[in-house]
This record gives C-alpha cells, sequence and structure tokens, in this order.
C-alpha cells in the first residue's frame, strides 16, 4: 500500500453535511480499490493568498488515504463537483509517510 494526501477546497457556503458526505463517498472509493481513509483533518474556511473564480475564501479538508494505485475516480469525483474549489493528491514519500506512522502498512 502507498500513502497519499488529499487536500480540498470547498467553497466557504458549502454545508458541513455536503462536506461530510463528500468523505464518506472519497472513503468508498478507496475501499472499493482495497485502500483505507487513514485521517480526517477538518482546517474550516481560511481566506485565500489570491481570488480564485470570484471567490476569496474556502473551507479547507486535508485526507490521508492507503491505497494500492491512485485514486483515479476520486480525482474525477472531484473534477466534477461544483462546491470544490480546488484538490490536489500527492504520493507521500516514504519517510514522510514513516513519521505520519502510516508506512507500517507501505510497502
Amino acid at each position: 500500500m502507498r500513502a497519499y494526501e488529499l487536500m480540498i477546497i470547498f467553497t466557504s457556503d458549502t454545508e458541513e453535511s455536503d462536506v461530510q458526505q463528500t468523505i464518506n463517498g472519497l472513503g468508498e472509493i478507496a475501499s472499493e480499490v482495497g485502500g483505507t481513509l487513514e485521517k480526517i483533518d477538518k482546517w474550516g474556511i481560511r481566506r485565500f493568498a489570491y481570488e480564485i473564480h470570484h471567490k476569496t475564501d474556502g473551507f479547507y479538508v486535508v485526507l490521508e488515504f492507503l491505497a494500492p494505485n491512485a485514486l483515479l475516480e476520486a480525482d474525477r469525483t472531484l473534477r466534477l463537483a461544483d462546491n470544490v474549489v480546488r484538490h490536489k493528491f500527492i504520493r507521500l514519500p516514504l519517510n514522510e509517510a514513516h513519521k505520519r506512522g502510516l508506512a507500517a502498512a507501505t510497502a
């Protein structure tokens, strides 16, 4: 399993229930490919450094996954979501996965 981090920026007017519904859907996508959603970190509403799509702030969420390969379906889902301003998947380097306690399952 490989360790991945996903940051999602939702529009600031997105309801908490909609954010949680999206997170649950991403967890289901991960489990379908044999992965797991390890950690959810909701940062709340933060101000952007510059205007994005005529918006000045957004609701930030950071997720950590363990998955055998990239979650392409999750990426596609987030690209199509109207309430997502930006998202970014990164594969965590092995030493960073060790620091976060995700490397035990990483091989």
